[in-house]
Order: C-alpha cells, then sequence, then structure tokens
C-alpha cells in the first residue's frame, strides 16, 4: 500500500472537517437523541440466619436491666451451615471454655459461597434488639478477616449503631467512609475504632487495616488506633481476642443521643 501524497492527505483532513461540522449542525437542530425514563419495582427477599446466642450471667435474674451486646463476625473458614464452626475462634470459642462475659453475644453464620451482608446483619440486629434486653447505647461489632471485612462495612456504614468497632485482618471499601462523612459525619466522628493486623499476613496485607485507619483518622473519627502485632502472620486475633484490655476498651465506649 502507497503512502498519501501530502494533497491527499490535506484533501482527506478537509473531507473530514466539513463531514464533522455538518454533523455537529444537524444534532444541534434536530430532536434529542435521547428521552428520560424511569424503571419502578419492588423486591421482596427473604434470609435467614443462623446464630449463636450468649446470655450473660445474671441476666435472667433482673428484669429490667439492659446489657451491653457484642456481635462478632467469623471469618470465611467458618462459613456453611454446621453452626458450630462459629465457635472455632474467637468471643464464642472462649465462650464454649468457660469465660464469662459482662454482654450479649451475637455470633452469626455466613452461608457457604457467601460473604457478609450489611442488610442481613443489621435485620439480625434489629431483632435481637427487640426480642433481648439490649442497651442501644452499648452495641459493638468486630470480626476477623472477612469478618473484619464485614465489621469496617457496618461501622462506616451504620456508625450511628455502634458505639465501638474491632476489626482484625480485614480491609473494606474507602467510598463508604467518604459516603458516611458526609451523611452521617456527627456519628462516624464519635465512633471508637480499634483496628488489629499482623506484619506479616500473607492473606489479607497489613496495608487494607492502615488505609482504612488513614480514612477514618481523614474523616475526623477521634479514637481510632491500629495495633500491629510485629511476628504474627493471618492469625492476629487470638491475642487480641485473649487479652482483657480488648474488652475493657470496648466496653467502656458508649453512644450519645
Amino acid at each position: 500500500m502507497h503512502n498519501l501524497s501530502l494533497l491527499q492527505t490535506a484533501a482527506l483532513l478537509a473531507a473530514l472537517a466539513a463531514c464533522l461540522s455538518t454533523f455537529g449542525a444537524v444534532a444541534a437542530d434536530s430532536e434529542p437523541r435521547q428521552s428520560a425514563k424511569q424503571f419502578k419495582f419492588t423486591r421482596t427477599q427473604t434470609q435467614t440466619v443462623n446464630y449463636l446466642l450468649y446470655l450473660p450471667p445474671g441476666y435472667e435474674a433482673d428484669s429490667a436491666k439492659k446489657w451491653p451486646l457484642m456481635l462478632f463476625l467469623h471469618g470465611a473458614g467458618e462459613r456453611g451451615s454446621e453452626l458450630t464452626r462459629v465457635a472455632i475462634h474467637g468471643p464464642p470459642r472462649l465462650v464454649n471454655s468457660g469465660t464469662n462475659f459482662p454482654f450479649i453475644l451475637v455470633s452469626p453464620q455466613c452461608p457457604e459461597g457467601q460473604r457478609w451482608t450489611n442488610d442481613a446483619l443489621v435485620g439480625l440486629l434489629d431483632d435481637v434488639q427487640a426480642t433481648y434486653r439490649v442497651d442501644k447505647s452499648r452495641v459493638y461489632v468486630t470480626g476477623l478477616s472477612m469478618g473484619g471485612y464485614g465489621t469496617w462495612s457496618l461501622g462506616s456504614s451504620y456508625p450511628e449503631r455502634f458505639a465501638a468497632i474491632a476489626p482484625i485482618c480485614g480491609g473494606g471499601d474507602l467510598i463508604s467512609v467518604l459516603l458516611s462523612t458526609r451523611e452521617k459525619a456527627g456519628a462516624l466522628r464519635s465512633l471508637g475504632v480499634w483496628a488489629f493486623h499482623g506484619a506479616k499476613d500473607p492473606v489479607v496485607p497489613l496495608v487494607e487495616s492502615q488505609r482504612m485507619v488513614d480514612a477514618f483518622k481523614k474523616a475526623g473519627v477521634k479514637e481510632v488506633k491500629l495495633t500491629v502485632y510485629p511476628e504474627a502472620d493471618h492469625n492476629s486475633w487470638t491475642e487480641t481476642y485473649n487479652n482483657p484490655e480488648f474488652y475493657e476498651w470496648m466496653l467502656k465506649h458508649q453512644r450519645q443521643p
């Protein structure tokens, strides 16, 4: 194929310019080529959430007392329909080992092949708060790995529902923090946040927690910190949940009206 001469190239460009000019004039004079439409629909969805429930000693003795509530979210390995798997790690494991907690503990199970969704967890919280004597000003959420992601998501999307959150070896979506900064700024800024991660985590890199902590700080959260275990790999939850200071820190938080 021969190259175009300078005259041929100039003629081609001139013809193209004339076509574009004509197209612009036609488009400006014609009717709009796009119209505004609306699609309205209603979707009904039924979800079932299986969970372990722990009521603290003394719950039955005082029918007037309201109790703090901790929502625990397990990791991907505990998904399924065998509810006992939820107690492999974390606070439900400690309960099975004889630990008594001064709060209600709710530990749901995520179905196999799925991940934590805010809709299901908020629905569960609504039901538990309506059924049991929960102090709504002292509701907390914590989780590990996939549950850490779920914790970040709940805390950033519904900061008004929680007094404090503690995500472990997880990460999150920065856009949810940005949206809460605009829509729920006051609740977000007063949320207590303590994240944990292992420096040698090969599954969820440390940077995932760091970027969320940085985003919360940038959003103006007054109390947000990150504890990094220098020698820990993905399992940064055992040391965290075995530490009494973790529960003391969480229980001192109370959401103001």
